[in-house]
């Protein structure tokens, strides 16, 4: 078994639970925030949907430099989202697939700007910023779903709007 083996089964059933967190997202939503401080529904969306693909980059540079001021897409609908995590989720599955064990285990840096905020192996790379990093902003979506009274689909077992 390959060094990515296991990750690629995590991410799989994450992926699948991520993704019936899109599947519900409410029409005509896309602005709608929680509080002023708050990503806006449609941003937040999207910005799940596209985090596999966006840190796909870890397995093809040395490092990452973020802080950027690159385009903030919004997911107009739930079509929308989900169209973009599928492809996002596809290429970070081929990605993983076809990285050798060696290349994961290389060290890898993010940084902002000048400043490396962390270097680690490849390998805790992906689990931080594209595992974590997903699970804490689906965790984010639930509580949108459930400000907006729309059904919650089970994480890790059914929810509140799910029967055992």
């Amino acid at each position: 078994m390959g060094l990515g083996e296991p990750i690629l089964a995590e991410f799989t059933r994450e992926a699948q639970t991520t993704r019936r967190m899109l599947e519900r997202l409410p029409d005509g939503k896309a602005d709608w925030k929680p509080h002023e401080k708050s990503m806006s529904l449609g941003r937040l969306a999207m910005h799940l949907a596209e985090i596999p693909g966006f840190y796909s980059a870890i397995f093809n540079t040395d490092e990452l430099v973020g802080g950027g001021n690159r385009e903030r897409r919004v997911a107009g609908s739930s079509a929308e989202a989900l169209s973009v995590f599928d492809a996002s989720t596809a290429a970070f599955v081929e990605k993983l697939k076809r990285c050798p064990d060696v290349r994961l285990v290389e060290p890898w840096r993010f940084k902002v700007g000048e400043r490396v905020v962390f270097e680690v192996p490849r390998l805790a790379a992906v689990r931080n910023l594209v595992l974590s990093h997903s699970i804490h902003h689906r965790g984010q979506l639930s509580v949108y779903l459930r400000l907006l009274d729309v059904p919650v689909p089970g994480s890790y077992g059914p929810s509140a709007d799910e029967k055992a």
